[in-house]
This record gives structure tokens, C-alpha cells and sequence, in this order.
């Protein structure tokens, strides 16, 4: 297809679609971890993707080399990486998928603060620090409210959400100050993908026997995670970017956290308070403030 500059009908279905998978996902990982021990869950997921990606690249012709300069990046983002989905797959564990939805998908905060430090050009301004203040204070209130039975959710696993949401930050951010930026995304994915599987299958030996309450749904939904989620969600978001102005596409960012809160009411029957949802709407304000630019008027040089 060729390059729009603007999201279009199509454009915003695919988007709205991805945002809830992507939110969907949340709720399908909580309820493997009552068959799979999270960890080895996690790194099932990896080791099955890791083929489905590496099929794909395969299919299509994609570059797959680790001698152009990218392989020392692309194993420090697979750390990352690990470490991501560890803080994710535990936390869901130990806290509601509402929560999780929140504290998960504050990436960009952690993004945009990261950024100014490190990535010339994405500077904080105005707009910028007013949606991080927004945020932060919707971060502050989803955390400090522990219900009135003080078990809607544990803080430890809250804590695990933010903590691997900045992983999550950190990875976006690596690959745009080193040579990993080079390589395709494909590439990029796969160094994710193996370097995951082989810290993840091994540190989930610390955590328990890997099979708990095993059922059949639990093999499909895993099965989901790997096709639909990790390596088709993955692919379809980046061709997506390259029709479509990324600013544009961000502006989208906050209906993940939404769907994820909705769905974990609809399919868990989650108890949603007026803290969850008054949170999630200065966490998504915020975002939109954070990733928003506005369009450089077009010069007329016949005016």
C-alpha cells in the first residue's frame, strides 16, 4: 500500500482491532498462569514464536544475520526483554488484569522521559511535561488504592508492571541509539524472541513446577499468544507504521489500557472501582499529550 498521510478508515480499524488484542492479551496470559507457571509460560511463548518469526522472514526474504554490526545491541535488548515479560507474566500473577492494564501500558512515560536524555530532537516540552505530570498523578492514584479489603490488588505485582513497562521503554529506546535500528524488524524480534527463550525456560526452574492446573483452553490461548499476538500483533503494528504517520498512530495508544480494563470486567468479571477508572483516564490523557505532534503546515510555493 501506498504511504497516506493521515489515518484513514482501514488504518484506524487495523489499530483499533490491534488495540484490542493487545488488550485481550492481558486477560488470556492470566488465565494460562492457572494451567502454566508464569515464567515457563513466558518462555513457551518465545520458543514457539521464535519459529512462527523466523518462518515468516524466511518466507519473505528478510535479512537474518547477526555479523552486520547489530549483535551485541540485539542480545542486550533480548535481556531486556526477558526481563520484560518476567515482571509482566508474574505480575499478572499477583495483581488484576485492570491494574496491570494500567501500570503496564504507562511505557510511554517512561518512553518520553528516556528519550530526552538520550535521543536528540525528543526534548520534553510543555505538552510534553504536562502529560507526564497527568500520568504520573494517574499512576500515583492507581497504586495508592488498595480497596477497602486491601486486596484489590497486590502491590508487589503493581510494582512488577511498572518495573517491566520501563523494560519495555528501555527497548524502544535502545534500538533507536544503536545499530539494531538498522536492522529489519523481523531481525529484531528474533534477537528477542532467542535470547528470551534461553533466559526465560532455565530462571523458570526457580519458580516452581512448571505445570499447574493444565487444560486444553490453556494450550489454545498459549497457541494465541504465539500466532496472533507476539508474532502476528508484532508484524501487522510495523507495516502498519510504514503507511501510516506515527504520530497519528499514537494517538491510539491509550484504547490498549482501556480494552485491557474492559475485558478484564467482561471475561473475569473484574470489580472496576472509580479509582481504576478515573486513573486510566488521566494515564491515557496524559499519553495522548506525550505522543502528540501537530502536522507541519504545508508550504504553498505558488501562493
Amino acid at each position: 500500500m501506498e504511504r497516506k498521510d493521515h489515518i484513514d478508515l482501514f488504518g484506524g480499524s487495523v489499530l483499533v482491532i490491534f488495540a484490542m488484542v493487545m488488550g485481550l492479551n492481558q486477560v488470556v496470559i492470566k488465565v494460562v498462569n492457572d494451567g502454566i507457571q508464569p515464567v515457563f509460560q513466558a518462555g513457551l511463548r518465545s520458543l514457539f514464536a521464535f519459529f512462527v518469526v523466523w518462518g515468516w522472514a524466511l518466507w519473505r526474504g528478510k535479512k537474518i544475520s547477526v555479523t552486520d554490526g547489530t549483535f551485541k545491541a540485539g542480545i542486550f535488548t533480548g535481556c531486556l526483554f526477558s526481563i520484560e515479560f518476567i515482571f509482566l507474566f508474574l505480575a499478572l500473577d499477583m495483581t488484576t488484569v485492570a491494574r496491570n492494564s494500567i501500570f503496564w501500558y504507562s511505557m510511554p512515560v517512561w518512553m518520553a522521559i528516556g528519550a530526552h536524555f538520550l535521543i536528540d530532537g525528543e526534548r520534553l516540552n510543555a505538552q510534553k511535561i504536562l502529560g507526564l505530570i497527568i500520568s504520573m498523578v494517574g499512576l500515583v492514584w492507581a497504586f495508592s488504592d488498595r480497596g477497602l479489603d486491601g486486596e484489590s490488588g497486590n502491590w508487589v505485582g503493581d510494582l512488577m508492571s511498572i518495573l517491566g513497562s520501563m523494560c519495555w521503554a528501555g527497548i524502544g529506546l535502545s534500538v533507536r541509539v544503536s545499530k539494531l535500528k538498522e536492522a529489519s524488524i523481523e531481525m529484531q524480534l528474533l534477537y528477542n524472541l532467542a535470547v528470551s527463550t534461553i533466559v526465560l525456560l532455565p530462571f523458570s526452574l526457580l519458580f516452581g513446577d512448571w505445570i499447574r492446573d493444565l487444560q486444553t483452553m490453556h494450550v489454545f490461548m498459549l497457541g494465541f499468544q504465539v500466532v496472533i499476538v507476539v508474532a502476528g500483533g508484532f508484524l501487522v503494528w510495523f507495516w502498519v507504521l510504514t503507511i501510516y504517520p506515527a504520530s497519528d498512530m499514537a494517538s491510539f495508544g491509550f484504547l490498549t489500557p482501556a480494552f485491557g480494563v474492559i475485558f478484564s470486567w467482561l471475561f473475569l468479571d473484574e470489580a472496576i472501582s472509580l479509582t481504576i477508572l478515573g486513573a486510566l483516564v488521566l494515564i491515557s490523557a496524559g499519553i495522548v499529550l506525550i505522543n502528540y505532534r501537530p502536522k507541519k503546515p504545508i508550504s504553498n510555493e505558488n501562493a
